[in-house]
């Protein structure tokens, strides 16, 4: 492959001209057949050259030249609800990420993950090439069903739908339960990604200010009676960005309120295994007759293999079934397989236990460097990976955040989470990307930049 390209940068072989026949290729590099019809294939797959039937192997006819990709950030970007993710997914290997939202992978199970996949490719039952049930993986949304029950949440698995993420979880309920023009509640700050999921469905947003016991209740009281909302979207357990936690006591008016108005809520709980101890959980108290429980393993597993859930009342999971067809035909059936295998082989369990302990530490680690530079915690959190932070009187993060980001240091400035442009002070870091003190250093020469 490389004497074949070395050969058309050269222009020894120009667009058009016809290869050496696969034998004759073989014959003068000493070489297998078979190793050069690998070579020609995978060619072929990168465009690179072209095959004609019966004639053999030409060079493309339009050979685009080899170029790495753009270097560095885009630092002319609009800072909005998918800055961070696009700043953090482009970036290359190099850059130091504390603004993500996800684990360093090497803090994932991957000798776990390759062991499983190594068990499903002997396991002649495994399902690799079929579509699967319309509900999902029946052995995983069983093990799904008796996990939430321990958590206090009666859903049998009729009552669980497997989709491929959380915010495939999200993009249908949404198409379920709201049209243009529906006002929508949401936390201020809130994860990002809602914001932005929302605005696709062209409804209106409504900011409800967060508190260290979850909703501002008044707020949430007001917004009811004026905006007359569909949904009321937020997290169960930990809350991102800030790492606070709904009170049982906010919780249980919450669902009052909800209900006196007639408001359904979706409880996003994909961090609840990285809290030390079960949290409590909405659709727990509510028996799932107005919540919607929503979770995937995209953070605590694998982002290769996505997977998430929903689970609600049975005349809701029908109608959301038929639109995950509609849509999306169905979910993976290999990841699916592939998180029961490692949800049931114990190495899920092993690494939470594991996982749980490192965040702690990280924790810990963060928030005195915080503090050290400056910066006010909101709130010490019981558990998880994310601090939210305040900057000194005057700064704002936006600004530091470029300014880090020419450095090669991805920050999530507060504003991407706040529908109100209210936390212009605050950044959100992630505690398990945040051990490397040329992140505090970069802050450190940001801030006094931004004096």
């Amino acid at each position: 492959m490389g004497i074949i390209r070395g050969r058309i940068a050269a222009l020894s072989l120009s667009p058009g001209a016809r290869l050496p026949s696969i034998r004759r290729l073989a014959e003068t590099m000493g070489v297998s057949k078979s190793t050069v019809v690998e070579a020609y294939d995978r060619l072929v797959a990168e465009g690179v050259i072209q095959s004609r039937r019966g004639a053999g192997f030409y060079v493309a006819g339009r050979v685009q030249p080899f170029s790495l990709a753009a270097a560095g950030p885009r630092l002319d970007r609009e800072i909005n609800p998918l800055w961070i993710m696009r700043q953090s997914l482009e970036a290359d290997s190099t850059a130091l990420k504390p603004g993500c939202g996800w684990l360093p992978e090497d803090w994932l199970p991957q000798e776990g993950i390759r062991r499983a996949l190594r068990a499903l490719a002997r396991d002649e039952t495994a399902a690799f090439t079929e579509y699967g049930d319309p509900l999902g993986y029946a052995p995983l949304r069983l093990h799904l069903s008796r996990r939430l029950a321990e958590q206090g949440v009666e859903a049998p698995p009729a009552q669980v739908l497997l989709v491929d993420s959380g915010t495939q979880a999200l993009d249908l309920l949404c198409r379920f339960f709201v049209q243009p023009g529906d006002a929508v509640l949401i936390d201020d700050p809130c994860y990002f990604n809602f914001q932005a999921a929302l605005r696709t469905h062209r409804v209106r947003l409504v900011g409800i200010p967060y508190t260290p016991s979850g909703p501002d209740l008044d707020a949430f009281a007001r917004a009811a009676e004026e905006h007359r909302p569909k949904l009321y979207i937020g997290n169960a357990g930990l809350h991102n960005p800030t790492g606070g936690m709904m009170s049982p006591a906010t919780a249980h008016r919450l669902l009052k309120i909800a209900e006196q108005h007639d408001i359904l809520v979706i409880e996003d709980n994909i961090f609840a295994d990285f809290h030390p101890a079960p949290s409590p959980l909405l659709a727990e108290l509510d028996g799932l007759e107005r919540i919607v429980h929503i979770g995937s393993f995209s953070k605590t597993l694998t982002a290769a293999a996505r997977v998430g859930y929903i689970a609600a009342r049975g005349d809701w999971i029908e109608g959301l079934t038929d639109l995950k067809l509609a849509t999306s035909f169905g979910s993976s059936q290999l990841s699916a397989q592939l998180v029961h295998t490692l949800l049931t082989d114990g190495t899920y369990r092993r690494h939470i236990e594991t996982l749980r302990v490192k965040l702690a530490a990280a924790m810990t680690l963060t928030a005195g460097r915080l503090k050290a530079a400056g910066l006010e915690l909101w709130t010490e959190p019981q558990g998880g990976m994310f601090l939210w932070a305040r900057l000194p009187e005057g700064m704002d993060s936006a600004l530091i955040s470029r300014h880090a980001l020419e450095r090669g240091v991805v920050f999530a400035p507060g504003n991407v989470f706040s529908l109100s442009q209210g936390a212009a002070h605050y950044l959100r870091f992630n505690v398990a990307q945040s051990a490397q003190p040329r992140i505090f250093e970069v802050l450190h020469d940001a801030m006094r930049a931004a004096l």
